[in-house]
Parts: C-alpha cells; sequence; structure tokens
C-alpha cells in the first residue's frame, strides 16, 4: 500500500501580491518538479501555508493540484487539524478530489495524550479508504507519536501506512523500524537526515530541498536503496549547508525566497509569516549558488 518511494516535494503555495492562490505558477511548478524527478507531490502541507487557509481554499488546492499532475506522480494531501472530526472532513473531502493519499499531522496546541492520539488518527483513518501518513512534528505540535503507538496503528488500522519523522531523533527512528519490522513506510521529514533514515530502512523524503534540486534530492534516496552508498552519502553532505540556509528562518520563509532567486513567481506569505531577512536571503543566495542551483535573481 506504498504511495511512493524517493523524494517527495513539500509544495509551497504561491501566492498572489493580494494573498490569493496563484494557482498557474503552482502548475508551473509541479510540471517543474515532475519534469526533474520528484517522485510525489505534497500539497496543503506546513511548507504549503495550509494552517492560514480557510477549509474552501485548502479543498480547492488540493482539487486544483491533482488536476495539474494529471496522475503523473502520487498526491498526498495534508489533512491535518487539531480537531479530529475537521481533520476527518478535510481528509474526505482529499480523498473526493482524488488524492492519492494524506499526511495528517498530529494535534497542536491542545496535544494528546498517546491514547488520544491512537484514537485521532484511527477515527482519521477509518473515514476514509486512501492511505494516510502520520507526520511527527514535536517542535511544531508539542507532542511526540512513540514509536510503540505508531506500530500499534499501523498493526491495528489498515490504512495507515507511513509517518513522515521529523522528530531529528534517529534512535526513535530505529525503534519504530524495529519495532514495525518494515512493515510501515518512514520518510525523513529533515533534508539533513535523508541518508541516516533510508539506511535505517526508510522509504524517502518529504523535502523542502526538492524545491530547489529536486533531481538530487530523489537520486540521494535512490543511489542509497540501489546500493551506491558513496554517491547518496556526497549528495547528502554537499548539500548541508543549502539544507541549512533553507532552514536559517521558519519554514516555508526561506524556500520561497529561494524560489524567487530561481526565478518562480512564489508571491508572499501569509501573516503570521513575513519575507526573509535581506542578511539571510544573501546567506541562502550563496549556498545556493555554491551548490550549483542555478540562481536568476
Amino acid at each position: 500500500m506504498s504511495i511512493f518511494t524517493g523524494a517527495g516535494v513539500a509544495l509551497i503555495t504561491p501566492m498572489h501580491e493580494d494573498g490569493s492562490v496563484n494557482y498557474e505558477e503552482m502548475e508551473r511548478i509541479v510540471n517543474d518538479q515532475i519534469l526533474n524527478g520528484t517522485d510525489a507531490i505534497i500539497v496543503c502541507g506546513t511548507t504549503g501555508e495550509a494552517s492560514t487557509m480557510t477549509h474552501e481554499e485548502h479543498i480547492e488546492t488540493i482539487k486544483a493540484c491533482v488536476d495539474m499532475t494529471k496522475k503523473r506522480v502520487p498526491v498526498i494531501a495534508g489533512t491535518g487539524s487539531n480537531c479530529t472530526a475537521t481533520a476527518a472532513y478535510l481528509s474526505k473531502e482529499a480523498q473526493n478530489a482524488g488524492a492519492d493519499g494524506v499526511l495528517v499531522v498530529s494535534p497542536y496546541y491542545n496535544k494528546a495524550t498517546q491514547a488520544g492520539l491512537k484514537k485521532h488518527f484511527t477515527e482519521i483513518a477509518k473515514a476514509i479508504d486512501i492511505p494516510v501518513i502520520l507526520y511527527n512534528i514535536p517542535g511544531r505540535t508539542g507532542v511526540n507519536i512513540q514509536p510503540k503507538t505508531i506500530a500499534d496503528m499501523v498493526a491495528e488500522v489498515e490504512n495507515i501506512i507511513g509517518v513522515k519523522e521529523a522528530s531529528g531523533d534517529l534512535s526513535q527512528v530505529a525503534e519504530l523500524l524495529s519495532l514495525t519490522q518494515g512493515e510501515i513506510d518512514v520518510y525523513s521529514g529533515n533534508d539533513d537526515q535523508i541518508v541516516p533514515i533510508v539506511a535505517l530502512g526508510g522509504k524517502g523524503v518529504i523535502s523542502v530541498l526538492s524545491h530547489v534540486a529536486p533531481k538530487d534530492t530523489h537520486d540521494m534516496v535512490i543511489k542509497l536503496i540501489e546500493g551506491d552508498v558513496e554517491g547518496s552519502r556526497n549528495l547528502q553532505l554537499k548539500y548541508i549547508p543549502l539544507i541549512t540556509a533553507l532552514f536559517s528562518e521558519v519554514n516555508p520563509i526561506p524556500v520561497k525566497a529561494a524560489m524567487e532567486l530561481m526565478g518562480f513567481q512564489a508571491g508572499p506569505l501569509r501573516m503570521p509569516l513575513t519575507r526573509m531577512e535581506e542578511a539571510h536571503k544573501q546567506v541562502l543566495r550563496q549556498a545556493m549558488i555554491d551548490a550549483g542551483v542555478k540562481v536568476i535573481g
């Protein structure tokens, strides 16, 4: 029931200057990503600024992405919420829109116990028929989905099939893969941990770096899976300075700046996020150049 192997881009949502979604530029970015080897499109996640979208915009953006992609690669829709009913509703709408799977973040702000997390994710998964990838990012949500909790859900709920792991804790990832014995698809949620997570048995990455280096991010995963350890490691290490620059301010501020530097019309961010500080932008620009990314701006 795996959705993809390799690198899925955590897609930005390009905006017009008035803050509305720029669907024309979004299609240009989607086509560029697919042309350059991206294995999946993840729409309306953290990088896509879904938290500042209305429900109507959220659903419309998912539908638009499905239409743009034209089944060339899978589309995974971010449908998480700190309200279980809302997450279930958005997940059903994503399925109706033609998404191949959903990415569901753990409840933020109100948090939950491990028992509450199990009930939350199980209820969402049972509301739909398409695969569910959990999203563990305690730095944003304030709660960690523990390995045993994930392993239990994978064993008990047929369409909970994977996790985007952004805890930064490689020991936790190893424990999870040990508990599940290959019965889960683990994707790195951190671009600086692609190689170690794939080496442990992960399926790939849900990536911000893919915006600026789609082919190399794909290759980083596939080379390792095919046994080219040195080639994969060299790519990981090559991009560490650029990855650092892409997270020098809160995501997606730097990646939108990077896309602008590459000639895409990423547009503004929705408040409370603001455009990248000029000093950080210059560091980002140089890191892009050093990594061989073509900079226009």
